[in-house]
């Protein structure tokens, strides 16, 4: 759940026939941040060289990508010709109108290839309106070394009050070594990506079959008090100000003994180049409560179109290269094995270099698949989604949640009072966009 980057590139209709073409467009992107999207901009001259065209990088933080790229599409912009989104706002974005189709990037492009629940995420009524450039699902890694060390042994599927037990044993804040690291950083992508299935697994949900919000639940009170507690006792100083990268810089440095979050970022914490602990971490699935239901939350990250481009033929050109299987094979052979572009395709997990490469490889696929977003969560709910739900409004509401949340956090309200403000908030809006009648 990351920065922008703006892409202006001269590109031609398809990628098998880019040669041909006699002139160059400049195309804009928008991305984020993220170390396989850095990596996607530093191997684009590859693209560029084949293509004849030219391609200008821009890069801001995860949640300013989001609301940039919202704001864009919603009122016709038309600032960008091809964007980086997640699979919330893909299907909802395809369905509103707002996204071209990308059906037809040529048979040669492979679509069976594709993981079929990712590609099923991004299709509504038949039509695919983004193509995966990596998937994600979330899991523990831990320090292995200092489990060791300290005579502990982490379950394949361990429980929240286990995970608060070794996190207490683990903390050693004068070396500044911390049993756990989370997210803090308020926005729905940001501190509710992870607290959405902490919350789910504690039993919770975001709203009941009426529509309710169940924010103010003793669900949500258990899981919210827990993960403040954790945070202010093991957790690294100025938590509200991490997130995703945050939490990587600081795991892949040693100061994290445990850290939940996206799959993805065994790639990058495994690659000797990018961390000190490559060789001294371990990984298992996400920890739970009292139900297993939407303890990992499933997601991808994804290019698309907007239908306001007036370069959606040579965009098209640009997210074949880029969500191909020779793309894979290039990011393995140029930047390492491990660091190839995670959940997308069945023919990467056939790679032996990728499975040589990447021990978590089978642990990140199987936690993929099995992420469920018809039911995440122990009671019935009217809505997908594991850690978001599927309805235009949740980007605002998740945000105000997340800021709520983040306040209690910072030690500037209570839990309870967070959640009373957050449940008022989300029971106005839900009503008066109609929802709750």
């Amino acid at each position: 759940m990351r920065n922008i980057i703006r892409i202006l590139s001269s590109s031609a209709v398809g990628f098998g026939l880019m040669a041909g073409m006699a002139f160059a467009e400049e195309l804009t992107i928008a991305t984020v941040n993220n170390g396989d999207m850095i990596i996607m901009q530093k191997l684009s001259a590859e693209w560029e060289k084949q293509s004849g065209n030219k391609l200008n990088w821009i890069v801001l933080e995860e949640n300013v990508l989001r609301e940039r790229v919202t704001t864009d599409i919603a009122t016709k912009g038309g600032q960008f010709d091809i964007l980086t989104i997640g699979g919330y706002e893909a299907p909802i974005w395809g369905k509103a109108g707002w996204l071209a189709p990308v059906d037809d990037l040529g048979d040669d492009y492979d679509y069976g290839d594709l993981l079929e629940p990712i590609k099923a995420g991004l299709t509504v009524d038949g039509k695919l309106y983004a193509v995966p450039f990596y998937t994600e699902s979330s899991f523990t890694l831990y320090r292995k070394d200092l489990f060791d060390a300290a005579g502990l042994k982490m379950p394949e599927q361990p429980s929240y009050d286990q995970i608060k037990e070794f996190a207490a044993k683990l903390t050693d804040k004068s070396k500044q070594q911390y049993g756990l690291c989370l997210r803090g950083k308020p926005g729905w992508g940001e501190n509710m990506a992870f607290l959405g299935t902490m919350v789910n697994s504690y039993g919770g949900r975001w709203f009941d079959m009426d529509w309710k919000p169940q924010l103010n639940s003793e669900p949500w009170k258990k899981a919210v008090t827990d993960y403040v507690q954790l945070l202010t006792d093991y957790g690294p100083p100025g938590a509200t100000a991490n997130g995703f990268n945050e939490n990587q810089a600081l795991f892949s440095t040693g100061h994290c003994a445990m850290w939940i979050d996206a799959t993805s970022a065994a790639g990058r914490v495994y690659d000797p180049k990018q961390s000190q602990v490559a060789d001294k971490t371990a990984f298992t699935r996400s920890p739970v409560a009292v139900t297993p239901n939407g303890s990992s939350w499933s997601w991808s990250w994804n290019l698309a179109i907007p239908q306001t481009s007036q370069k959606a033929e040579a965009a098209k050109s640009f997210l074949k290269w880029a969500t191909s299987k020779e793309y894979v094979k290039l990011v393995g052979e140029t930047e390492g094995w491990v660091a190839v572009p995670p959940g997308t395709r069945k023919s990467t997990y056939a790679l032996p270099e990728y499975q040589k490469a990447a021990p978590f490889a089978a642990t990140v696929l199987e936690a993929i698949l099995s992420a469920d977003p018809s039911k995440p969560t122990k009671d019935p709910v009217p809505y997908t989604g594991v850690q978001f739900v599927a309805i235009p409004e949740f980007q605002a509401i998740g945000t105000v949640v997340g800021q709520q949340i983040a306040s209690a956090l910072a030690g500037q309200q209570s839990v309870d009072a967070a959640l009373e403000a957050a449940q008022t908030q989300v029971e106005r809006d839900m009503t008066r966009a109609g929802y709750i009648k």
